[in-house]
């Protein structure tokens, strides 16, 4: 009785966001000259989908692979005059429009061997050596993952090399089971990425962001690791959970036993995630890590104990209809995603990024929340004056604009 009631909840809801209707094949390339203001995005991928039986345009199917494999893809973005921060203008047929957008510009099914290669050559390049690795979340197919991390690299501006990891979710919204599996198939392949990253000379600091469902995979392959190593490999400088579509019951567990030698943690939540209330009804009625309120207890003391930062965005707007993506559809938070990877250290009260983000603390929370509708909140102990001033000067052309006194 419970499922029949059920699926149709499930169906109407993430269905609003389901892959029908796109346009298939979207990774081939499309051979076309790119117009000016024209930007492109070079990625390297490492996945346990399986590419048996996938098309050229699909690259990877939902399917799990006994091994990782590797692609080397490179995506363009419309002029910014022609697209709007945090969207994916997925093309609306084949070859794609690169003036107005998304298209694939590269795509190079390669070997562990080449992957190396390409990395190092790239890396050199790169500020600090720095690494990105993405985890996407539930329901998402491979080429929906490509263009989101394009998405999100262009928009932070992140002087880094992307990496997408990807796991073998099927992009049904009838697959909650299958991909969860997936992603307890998937962590054994993202510890060991994170490992072989960190063990390279030429990489010299590591960013994991992960999205929903892509939590589990993370928390879990960071939670083997230190308990391999007593520790996390000490590249890994940030760690971001969007979304998190994660028991919070489990977290607790994870992140003590992750231990206290580890990178700065960073949770996004949103309280009015309508995909994570799903999760929630399917999972037995557990609240899921990203919905949670941080200002409420135990959250509240937990979370401080933990020096876990957390970016509620409750009351940020989302065209989104589940407001599940809200990470990567708001300006502030794509960049300030990207101060973070150019090694602004969130835990550092000293740093720019501190400033930015505004690390908040008794009053000051509330001047964040109504001046940018994004309440932040760290540990008490790493707010300073001079962050709290960062903080007033950050927001004050913002609170001119919506009218809004900035206090201390």
């Amino acid at each position: 009785m419970y499922a029949k009631r059920f699926i149709p909840i499930l169906v109407g809801t993430l269905g609003l966001v389901g892959c029908g209707g796109r346009t298939q094949g979207v990774l081939v390339p499309s051979g076309q000259t790119l117009p000016a203001g024209t930007a492109v995005v070079e990625m390297l991928v490492s996945t346990t989908r399986s590419d048996v039986n996938s098309t050229a345009g699909e690259m990877f199917s939902g399917e799990r692979s006994l091994v990782s494999n590797y692609a080397d893809i490179t995506v363009s973005i419309p002029p910014d005059s022609a697209r709007t921060v945090g969207d994916v203008q997925w093309p609306s047929k084949l070859p794609a429009d690169p003036a107005k957008e998304f298209a694939t510009i590269k795509a190079d099914r390669i070997d562990a061997k080449e992957a190396l290669s390409r990395l190092h050559k790239r890396i050199a390049k790169t500020p600090h050596r720095s690494v990105l690795v993405f985890v996407h979340g539930y329901n998402t197919r491979f080429e929906d993952a490509v263009y989101r991390l394009a998405q999100i690299v262009h928009d932070s501006r992140a002087p880094t090399l992307p990496v997408l990891f990807t796991w073998p979710s099927r992009g049904n919204v009838l697959g909650y089971v299958y991909d969860r599996e997936s992603a307890n198939y998937s962590r054994d392949a993202l510890e060991n990425l994170l490992r072989f990253l960190a063990k390279d000379p030429a990489v010299g600091e590591i960013t994991l962001l992960a999205h929903s469902m892509g939590n589990w995979v993370a928390l879990e392959a960071l939670r083997q690791m230190s308990i391999r190593d007593r520790r996390i490999v000490p590249k890994l400088k940030h760690v971001m959970l969007a979304a998190p579509d994660v028991d919070v019951d489990v977290f607790r567990k994870q992140i003590r036993e992750i231990g206290n030698n580890r990178p700065p943690f960073t949770l996004i939540v949103s309280q009015d995630d309508k995909a994570l209330s799903i999760s929630r009804r399917v999972s037995g009625n557990t609240l899921r890590l990203g919905a949670v309120d941080p200002s409420a207890e135990p959250y509240k003391t937990e979370f401080a104990k933990e020096k876990l930062a957390v970016i509620d965005l409750t009351d940020q707007k989302s065209d989104d209809p589940l407001n599940h993506g809200k990470f990567a559809e708001s300006p502030l938070v794509v960049r300030m995603i990207g101060q973070q990877i150019a090694g602004q250290d969130l835990h550092d009260a000293r740093t720019n990024l501190g400033e930015s983000l505004g690390l908040a603390a008794s009053n000051v929370a509330g001047v964040v929340g109504r001046a940018s509708a994004i309440a932040i909140s760290a540990p008490i102990a790493i707010v300073d004056h001079g962050t709290r001033e960062g903080l007033k000067h950050q927001f004050e052309d913002l609170g001119e604009k919506l009218k809004t006194p900035i206090g201390r």
